[in-house]
């Protein structure tokens, strides 16, 4: 049970080389812009045939190159939310709910098989009240009779879920939902569809190059770099130890050094002044970096990581201080010590545990 993805797709300056199965109720794909979350997708909801590969999801091949199967995207139960919406511009909220449902019916009619949960019936009254049950779901009654320039970011996206929803999709694609909101709409957004996907217990992936987004909604995370998947875990384990250089970074580890090994706990910081750290992790001869997040630092001199400020300079920004240590290392505090930082007068060390040390082979 489950998606199970293996597929291949050249382009002109571009290879897409895609293997994964789908764990979890929630899966996300993090990757930079252009690294083939969206060409993944798209690959899933039919959009895209892949050169070659198998595709398959519940024991229903979607695609399969051995054996000439390429099932239609509009047979597949696919949901896919596109990042600019794509509702019609020239509908109403109303109008381009009806036009879903009238889609949904009539592949219902084309494909027997095909179980759809809506009312099937040619009789307006319940189609009817169904719509106003859907509108009501997702809070867009008061704006049934607008066009979507004249919606809101959030409003937009609801009523793209909506449209979406009364499809009865067996499986949910969203392509950065939140790419198109200004940043102070998208924390209320994100709790908006955790709370909607809560109640909607069906199979959904995410592909986001937010870490944040990834980090709040999917239980299960896959990091792709250059059209692979390098990395795969829970969400957190994969944030706590990402195995490799390109994972640290996609996850949002700022302070990265080359090390050389002194024990199998303990290594020199190379592009850190030469500071030696203790570690919790053994390290091996495959570890060649080890990385700090920024914000795991604690002032004081304390266990056995203690390093020196030097001369720091300090970066304020509304809720945060970026202090940049004399050795390049960069520590991220909240404004607690406002009246510290103000002074520009910082601890003469700071402390690193060894188990918020992160080791990485590559």
């Amino acid at each position: 049970m489950g998606l199970t993805v293996d597929i291949k797709k050249e382009f002109e300056d571009f290879s897409l080389e895609t293997t994964f199965s789908c764990k979890g109720k929630r899966m996300g794909i993090l990757g930079a812009s252009g690294c083939g979350k969206s060409m993944t997708l798209k690959s899933i909801a039919g959009l895209l045939k892949p050169d070659e590969g198998r595709i398959v999801f519940d024991d229903r091949i979607f695609f399969d190159s051995k054996k000439g199967i390429d099932i239609k995207a509009d047979r597949r139960r696919v949901g896919y939310l596109f990042q600019n919406y794509a509702l019609f511009p020239n509908m109403t909220v109303w109008e381009n709910l009806k036009a879903a449902m009238a889609g949904a019916k009539r592949i219902a009619a084309l494909y027997k098989k095909r179980e759809y949960k809506g009312d099937l019936s040619s009789k307006k009254n319940k189609d009817k009240e169904y719509l106003k049950d859907i509108l009501k779901r997702f809070g867009l009654e008061d704006v049934k009779d607008h066009r979507p320039l004249e919606l809101s970011g959030g409003q937009q996206q609801r009523c793209a879920l909506a449209r979406m929803i009364i499809t009865d999709p067996e499986l949910l694609l969203l392509d950065e939902p939140f790419s198109a909101m200004d940043s102070f709409l998208k924390e209320g957004m994100r709790m908006e569809l955790i709370r909607f996907l809560d109640e909607y217990d069906k199979t959904v992936i995410l592909v986001s190059h937010d870490r944040d987004e990834v980090y709040q909604i999917c239980d299960h995370l896959l990091l792709m770099d250059r059209g692979r998947i390098i990395e795969e875990g829970r969400t957190e384990d994969v944030f706590k130890h990402p195995g490799s250089l390109a994972s640290a970074r996609l996850t949002g580890c700022r302070n990265i050094t080359a090390i050389e090994i002194l024990s199998e706990h303990k290594i020199r910081a190379l592009d850190w002044g030469g500071i030696e750290l203790f570690t919790s992790e053994r390290v091996t001869k495959d570890h060649r970096y080890a990385g700090i997040r920024a914000h795991d630092f604690e002032a004081g001199e304390r266990g056995e990581n203690i390093i020196p400020a030097g001369r720091a300079s300090i970066s304020k920004l509304p809720f945060e201080w970026y202090v940049t240590l004399e050795n390049g290392l960069w520590w991220k505090l909240p404004k607690r010590l406002e009246e510290v930082a103000a002074t520009n007068i910082l601890p003469e060390y700071i402390s690193i545990a060894p188990e918020k040390i992160i080791l990485m082979k590559n």
